[in-house]
């Protein structure tokens, strides 16, 4: 398919706004699928995944391709849920528009307005669709004045619904005057009917509205409107796409997706107002590099999601931006500067797989069982060093859990096939606490890490237990004191012996080690000294408090004595350990925890209740910021107050508000909570 033919939309939206169900009805109402699925019973195009049917909502973004009045759509249904935002964010990266659905009861919510900005960010063309006005409560017009106030003032109704509630029924075109009426949810449900007479001073009203925004979005308009010529509708529709394209303009729609109600209209307004690759312009990819859509140039594609499949092993989705990519051809990885051998084609429809000839610019498609490639990697027909795509930040992790197999002798099983996941979500964390010796898994919420253990079970037959981390705390010395370290043991033949006097006191920043060797006279022959550092290091590593590690210490070794025949490396080591236990245990040794810097982010009138909350876990807030039409809290917390933050967050601010945090610096635990840690620490050695 030409450049030109082809239309690149992401379906985003907050989670329940019906972006799923939309999806359907565009590829039910365009011949691709041969009846309308739903969401409750399981049998979307989309929500294939089994845990996407029981949780009934999107987890990973899903592709399908069709064609309607001779342009191909590529469709990217997304989540909405913000715990799986990054498949939202790589939608968005390698598509030109994108439609927004918005609840039409709920409005305008806090994930779409995240999208929204990002979007902006991408220089994306938007247009909105206004869902679920069948639904009590649901308001079309209260909806618009809210995407108008949140979303930009250039946000307008090119439509208006016929009827409200349940009696909704049809929808009126502002641009062409006429009304639609919807019967049913075959695909021939849609016929013109006259304006309803109690509508049309609304529906002109309305359509003076979208005049008004379209001459005030383009000079050749302006001049017209202020000299009172009337303005043509060739004009008017000229203005509104090129208002669009350049992300002047955002077309508001509406209708009823699980009715199948306005859908023709909304795929007339894909290929219609929405731009092309082509119209859209050359993509920049690095400095003074622009990727420009022509099929003869060389070959750049860039990868956007991996799918880790147990069976068909790794499927890569790309977007060509350059170039022609065809069937057993090879490319260039330019992250690795290995060549790859592309093999079959596909084409995703769900989680069904059709094939294809080849992929020109502007395509997107699939490609299975590429050796090295995974996401936001480039595949180039030569190896280039020039060509680098900006990619938006995703948020950090924040929910860890340790996790361990349920079986012995799974772990290589676990962790390889959590791997596999984490190349299919970049926002999961995995990594093995040093401190600890725990393999922490972290996610954006506890429903993420549950979805990926829960994927584990299911497509890799890998069961874990999760257990909330411990919190790696530190031991460190508020004093001086010196110490006398003496080893010696005699079994017959050959004995031991070490001697060494240290003195330690804490270093300013109270970070690090630092050991002085202050030996005169060879009291310690040179070649001990390393063996006794060596002791007190591995004597650092569990403190005389809780048994944590010790920091933030300046040893000084400065005397001691040798057995010419009985001294050894072993013997200095065991030695320079009993001194350094000694002196730690006379130096008023303290608990450390770690302070994380947290920044909450949740709508203005939850600001107080949060606040309460930080309060009530030890922490101390260090201001507030408006973003937008959300507020910024930052506060330090020790992390041990949160570990169980993001439900409870949740629940205070009913889904609204999100957090990231990281680490700080260490602060001395106070005397009450130590007592209490140290209690632990104890019971655990115990058990142990």
């Amino acid at each position: 398919m030409p450049a030109d033919k082809i239309r690149n939309v992401a379906l985003v939206g907050h989670r329940g706004s019906g972006k799923t169900s939309l999806n359907e009805a565009l590829l039910y109402e365009a011949g691709a699928v041969n009846r309308l699925g739903s969401v409750a019973d399981g049998t979307t195009v989309s929500d294939a995944a089994p845990d996407e049917k029981a949780r009934q909502m999107s987890i990973a973004s899903s592709l399908a391709s069709f064609e309607w009045e001779g342009r191909k759509v590529n469709l990217v249904d997304t989540p909405g849920e913000p715990s799986f935002v990054a498949d939202a964010m790589a939608a968005l990266r390698v598509c030109e528009s994108a439609v927004f659905v918005i609840n039409g009861v709920m409005g305008v919510e806090v994930n779409t307005e995240r999208l929204w900005a990002r979007a902006a960010e991408l220089g994306l063309s938007r247009l909105v669709f206004v869902n679920m006005l069948d639904r009590e409560r649901a308001d079309f017009f209260r909806t618009l004045e809210q995407i108008k106030q949140s979303l930009g003032a250039h946000a307008v109704a090119t439509e208006i619904p016929i009827g409200t509630e349940h009696e909704v029924r049809g929808v009126i075109d502002l641009i062409d005057m006429k009304a639609y009426e919807y019967e049913g949810a075959d695909r021939d449900n849609c016929r013109e009917i006259e304006i309803p007479a109690e509508l049309r001073d609304q529906a002109q009203e309305y359509r003076e509205k979208l005049m008004d925004e379209v001459a005030e979005n383009s000079d050749e308009l302006m001049e017209h409107y202020l000299e009172g010529i009337e303005i043509t509708h060739e004009e008017l529709v000229t203005a509104l796409k090129d208002g669009v394209t350049n992300g002047r303009l955002f077309p508001i729609t509406c209708g009823v997706a699980t009715k199948n109600l306005a859908t023709n209209r909304l795929l007339d307004a894909i290929i219609e107002d929405l731009p092309s690759p082509v119209k859209a312009g050359a993509v920049e990819a690095g400095e003074n590099v622009y990727l420009n859509p022509d099929p003869e140039s060389d070959l750049v594609a860039f990868v956007f999601k991996t799918l880790a499949d147990p069976y068909a092993g790794r499927i890569n989705l790309f977007r060509v931006y350059q170039g022609t990519l065809r069937p057993d051809s090879q490319v260039y990885n330019c992250r690795t500067h290995n060549k790859e051998r592309i093999g079959q084609l596909l084409v995703p429809q769900g989680k069904e797989m059709g094939h294809a000839d080849e992929f020109g610019p502007g395509d997107i498609g699939a490609v299975a069982k590429l050796k090295e490639t995974h996401a936001n990697d480039l595949l180039c027909g030569s190896d280039r060093h020039d060509v680098k795509l900006s990619l938006p930040p995703l948020p950090a992790p924040v929910m860890a859990f340790a996790v361990e197999p349920k079986a012995r002798g799974d772990e290589d099983k676990v962790f390889t096939a959590l791997r596999r996941l984490q190349e299919e979500d970049p926002t999961i964390d995995l990594h093995r606490d040093e401190q600890t010796g725990e393999q922490i898994v972290a996610g954006l919420s506890q429903v993420h890490v549950e979805v990926i253990t829960g994927r584990l079970k299911e497509r890799f037959d890998a069961e874990v237990v999760l257990k909330p981390p411990r919190v790696p705390y530190r031991e460190t010395i508020k004093g001086s004191a010196k110490a006398h370290g003496r080893y010696k043991k005699q079994t017959g033949g050959r004995g031991q012996f070490g001697d060494c006097h240290i003195e330690i006191e804490p270093l300013p920043d109270g970070q690090g080690f630092e050991f002085v060797n202050a030996i005169k006279g060879g009291v310690i022959p040179s070649g001990f000294i390393p063996a006794v550092q060596k002791g007190i290091e591995e004597a650092m590593s569990q403190g005389v408090v809780a048994g944590y590690p010790i920091r933030g210490v300046k040893v000084r070794l400065y005397d001691g004595s040798y057995h010419t025949v009985d001294s050894s490396e072993m013997a200095f080591k065991v030695a320079g350990s009993m001194a350094f236990k000694d002196a730690a245990a006379q130096a008023r040794p303290a608990l450390l925890e770690p302070i994380m810097e947290v920044t909450v982010s949740v709508p203005e009138m939850h600001v107080g209740d949060v606040i309460g909350d930080l309060n009530s876990r030890r922490g101390r807030p260090l201001g507030m910021e408006p973003k937008g039409s959300m507020t910024e809290v930052k506060a330090e917390v020790p992390m041990a107050e949160m570990l169980s933050y993001a439900p409870d967050l949740r629940s205070i601010t009913g889904g609204q508000g999100d957090y990231t945090m990281e680490f700080a610096r260490y602060e001395e635990v106070p005397a009450h909570l130590a007592q209490k840690v140290i209690a632990n620490a104890e019971g655990e050695k115990v058990t142990a």
